[in-house]
């Protein structure tokens, strides 16, 4: 089997398109792993993901880049924020958000802490996903070390934190406003209706095809003004094309 067959392979067997991968990079990282875990062949490592549950989880948690913080890039959070106050002021109903790719869920229960600051008093909600179930699990449950707390403000720690042993767990009420679901940005529809997308650091790792296709379903899947909030290294170059303006630095509004 070869990287092109294992590909395949992945597609039928966890139901993850390696194809809209950058090809190269895709092809590093999973060989870099095999000699990681010192295997030598393609069938080798398929049969050895076959038989052992850890080590596809490694692989899966490999592949779909669990690396994510609160509040990731802060100038760029701070920019965000004040967009989401701006985008409030003029609206009286909900707000209604979406974090895709969300990892251990730092990400969307950053913007429940925004949302929750609001002073528009609205039942806002986020909907949070990622390809990986285990990694949702582990965001369901809302807990932190000290290492994942560092870009958090030491207000909104005192406010939204309660540290229990050696672990900062997130108060109920901003748990509350955020739903996990485990979604597939390549293969599955998107919901529509949303008032804010964040999903960063994410599209860098795909071809440009599949790029187009993401933005394309995230600006169908946003109301008029609607704000996409993507990563620091993810400037949309041709963002007019996907019935954008530029609100501020990485972040687009929808026309």
């Amino acid at each position: 089997m070869d990287l092109e067959q294992f590909k395949d392979w992945v597609l039928k067997y966890f139901g993850i398109n390696l194809f809209a991968y950058k090809s190269n990079q895709l092809h590093r990282r999973i060989l870099s792993l095999m000699s990681r875990i010192g295997v030598d062949t393609i069938d080798d490592y398929v049969k050895l993901l076959k038989a052992d549950k850890k080590q596809q989880q490694k692989f899966l948690d490999f592949i779909t880049i669990n690396v994510t913080e609160f509040f990731r890039n802060p100038e760029l959070f701070k920019e965000f924020e004040r967009e989401i106050q701006k985008y409030a002021r003029d609206k009286s109903e909900n707000i209604k958000a979406w974090s895709a790719a969300c990892s251990i869920g730092a990400e969307p229960y950053s913007m429940a802490m925004i949302f929750n600051n609001l002073k528009n008093g609205g039942k806002h909600s986020i909907l949070a996903t990622d390809i990986d179930v285990t990694i949702l699990e582990r965001a369901k449950k809302g807990e932190y070390v000290q290492a994942e707390m560092k870009n958090i403000e030491k207000s909104y720690i005192d406010k939204y934190f309660k540290l229990m042993g050696n672990k900062y767990v997130i108060d109920t009420a901003i748990k509350n406003m955020v739903t996990f679901k485990k979604h597939d940005l390549i293969l599955e529809e998107y919901e529509k209706n949303f008032d804010i997308i964040v999903c960063r650091n994410v599209v860098i790792y795909f071809n440009n095809e599949i790029k187009e296709k993401i933005y394309k379903k995230f600006s169908s899947s946003l109301k008029k003004d609607g704000l996409l909030f993507v990563g620091a290294t993810e400037s949309i170059y041709n963002y007019r094309d996907y019935g954008f303006e530029k609100a501020s630095t990485f972040i687009y509004r929808k026309l």
